[in-house]
């Protein structure tokens, strides 16, 4: 059979499973590595971002390489690269009225002796027109309206490594306040406005973070550091100012120790990174938290300081039920809400706010700013920094700054929404609704049950909790509906990396484990009862063992009475480019072997990944460690069941010809996002429907996205 080839429909059968359903809904359409601006360029990284006033050019500011990238959206669904621009500095902000850029940039020597700029741009020449000298280190930068006036942040930020970042550390910051002339910054016109012996904490060093204007020409500005906001006028007068407070966070996981456990309560301070004006009265604040809070929230304040909403924990539960909670920074400020604008789409007020660790944003109809309502969770890249409404075209627009390096990590992305009458095309799989919440990623391996239900396994990233996932594929979208804690003598089973599971036909489970032996994770098949009981444990003969490397077993499937699992890369023994599929029956405990020859490949490696039974094939999951632009290889193949003759382990094996028969690299794309490197999970139920998943790392240098869709029967 021909590779089966269906880029035209990927996207029809994505949307086959949508998320929570609503007339009007944001899907991603295009997803640009910046990389390819500055291709030369070690480290790229898109921070704030803008957009001329016709939207259809993009323009990012880029602090590793000191430079701003361009973009061209004049088709959202393929963003063209524009180049970059190298500045002197360090870009920290931009703002855009027109074709005129306001580019705030860092000149500082240290942190004692601190400068900054603000630079007026052509965009479209790339010519700067004028350099203002700010006196200080700036952060963000902010237009009036109606483009009268502009207001920067200058921060003059700590050094977190002097005294444990404590403050006071002296160069106080303030707020610069610049008129606009028909576009031009009038420089000798800047108002340094004075917000010193404000703050309760640290009121004679104050840091202001991040700055927005209000139709009347307010600006609301954070001290993040400071843990207060203030309220200016144009003139630099201080109208209000009031402590961002604290808040609590119920049912919180606080505690990095490899499982996700939501029971504990956090108090903390607020100290917001970002703040907009959400209409002429209110404010919304990011909570990010730095040197000594961090709620894992963000609030709606009243300009007097009055609490309007808060939201707790709620949003941080939201980004738990679709995979993306970050274990790894629970006894920090888990999903760190950082970024959050507004903007008002058809007749609807919205609040978009990006959690930086989780990597999602949320998506908040603010009709009613005391009770605003979660609509959306939109996946994004890695830390999402700047975020860009821009409902005049139907879009918005995320900078992801994360970075991951050259060699087949994730890179920096911007990534672009539309406003469209469709279902949403994320959450593919949620635990939403289950009667406690549920924490769930790193999927490596699912089965097809009798009962229409899908069985998934985490890895070892929750090595503290191995727990089988069920899975109503029926809902949209799918719904974990249980969660069956592996155990080991009544307690949680620990050193397991579970990397495959099949049926035993009893109404119990085999699972493949991948071994780890510098990590005391052996290589081992456990048999699971119903319960997740382990009830056997079953490790490697020496004939195998003796050439075992840290790619073990990846999958397992059970034929016949026989279990058959699919080692993922070479191991001492095998030929180059092979790798074994190694057999194991419990009846009789008998070991056996065949080669598998991987694709050919330019970069990183190939291996294989899952390994599943049905209708007289095995059929594999084969991919290449790739992701983005250098991904090549994620394909289902297959074996067929009667040319499978294993060999005894230690002498020549035979070798199988497996035949591709489907490309799953449309499939990776049609939701806009870069091809994710990790496709783990393959399920096929009885009438031949194939269930495909992608393991998220637990969030760990990942998006935290994960793609959970279906192909119809062959």
């Amino acid at each position: 059979m021909p590779t089966r080839l269906l880029a035209s429909s990927a996207l029809a059968l994505i949307l086959a499973t949508p998320g929570f359903a609503q007339e009007m809904n944001f899907n991603r359409v295009a997803s640009f590595p910046v990389a390819r601006n500055l291709p030369a360029a070690e480290e790229t990284s898109a921070e704030i971002i803008a957009a001329t006033e016709d939207g259809m050019t993009l323009v990012y500011t880029d602090s590793p390489s000191g430079s701003l990238g361009f973009i061209d959206i004049t088709d959202p669904a393929a963003p063209a690269p524009l180049g970059a621009l190298s500045l002197e500095g360090e870009p920290t902000s931009i703002a855009i009225v027109g074709t005129t850029g306001y580019v705030a940039v860092n000149t500082s020597a240290d942190y004692v002796q601190t400068g900054g700029a603000l630079l007026t741009l052509d965009v479209g020449t790339r010519q700067i027109a004028e350099t203002c000298d700010l006196g200080g280190q700036p952060d963000s930068v902010a237009v009036a309206p109606d483009a009268s006036f502009l207001a920067v942040a200058i921060e003059n930020e700590r050094d977190e490594d002097l005294n444990e970042g404590a403050l006071p550390q002296m160069p106080a910051g303030f707020v610069a306040i610049l008129p606009l002339v028909d576009g031009a910054v009038d420089c000798a016109g800047m108002i340094r406005a004075d917000v010193t012996g404000l703050a309760e904490i640290a009121p004679e060093d104050p840091e202001p973070e991040f700055v927005s204007i209000n139709a009347d020409g307010e600006i609301a500005v954070t001290l993040q550091e400071n843990n207060h906001i203030v309220i200016l006028d144009r003139s630099g007068a201080v109208l209000s100012h009031f402590s961002a407070g604290e808040a609590v966070a119920e049912g919180v996981d606080a505690a990095e120790e490899g499982a996700l456990s939501f029971t504990e309560s956090v108090t903390r301070l607020r100290e917001p990174d970002a703040i907009t004006w959400i209409d002429a009265n209110h404010v919304a604040i990011a909570n990010e938290g730095d040197w000594n809070g961090g709620s894992r929230s963000w609030t709606i304040l009243a300009q007097d300081g009055t609490e309007v909403f808060e939201s707790g924990a709620s949003f941080e539960h939201a980004i738990v039920e679709i995979g993306h909670y970050p274990e790894g920074r629970s006894e920090n400020k888990g999903v760190e809400p950082e970024a959050i604008v507004a903007g008002t789409f058809g007749e609807t007020p919205m609040i978009f706010v990006g959690s930086e660790r989780g990597s999602v944003i949320g998506v908040y109809d603010a009709t009613d700013p005391a009770h605003p309502v979660l609509r959306q969770l939109l996946p994004s890249g890695i830390g999402p920094e700047g975020l860009l409404p821009i409902p005049a075209r139907g879009l918005f627009v995320t900078a992801n700054e994360t970075d991951l390096g050259a060699d087949g990590a994730a890179r920096s992305h911007v990534m672009v929404y539309a406003w469209q009458e469709a279902p949403a095309a994320y959450p593919q799989l949620t635990s939403a609704g289950m009667g406690a919440l549920t924490g769930w990623g790193a999927l490596s391996g699912m089965v097809a049950g009798e009962d229409g239900m899908l069985y998934a396994i985490s890895d070892s990233v929750y090595g503290a909790q191995p727990t089988i996932f069920v899975i109503d594929p029926a809902q949209q979208p799918a719904r974990i509906v249980q969660a069956i804690r592996v155990t080991r003598d009544g307690a949680p089973a620990r050193h397991m990396d579970m990397e495959g599971i099949t049926l035993d036909g009893q109404g119990g489970f085999w699972v493949a484990n991948e071994g780890r032996t510098d990590r005391e994770i052996p290589h081992a098949l456990y048999h699971v009862d119903a319960e997740g009981a382990i009830t056997e444990e079953v490790l490697l003969p020496e004939a195998l063992l003796a050439h075992e490397t840290r790619f073990g077993f990846e999958g397992v499937t059970l034929v016949d009475g026989t279990l058959w699992m699919a080692v993922q890369r070479e191991w001492g023994d095998d030929p180059a480019g092979m790798v074994k599929l190694v057999s194991y029956t419990p009846a009789t405990g008998a070991w056996g072997a065949v080669h598998y020859p991987l694709a050919a490949h330019e970069r990183g490696w190939v291996g294989l990944s899952e390994i599943v039974a049905h209708d007289g094939y095995l059929y594999l999951v084969e991919r290449d460690n790739q992701l983005g632009d250098l991904a090549a290889i994620k394909q289902i193949t297959r074996v067929a069941l009667a040319d499978l003759q294993p060999a005894p382990l230690g002498g020549d094996l035979p070798v199988v010809t497996p035949e591709v028969v489907v490309d799953l690299m449309p499939y990776l794309t049609a939701t806009g996002g870069y091809v994710l490197d990790k496709v783990e999970s393959l399920a096929i139920t009885a009438d031949g429907t194939m269930w495909i998943a992608t393991d998220n790392d637990g969030v760990d240098d990942h998006s935290g996205e994960t793609m959970f869709f279906s192909l119809p029967p062959m």
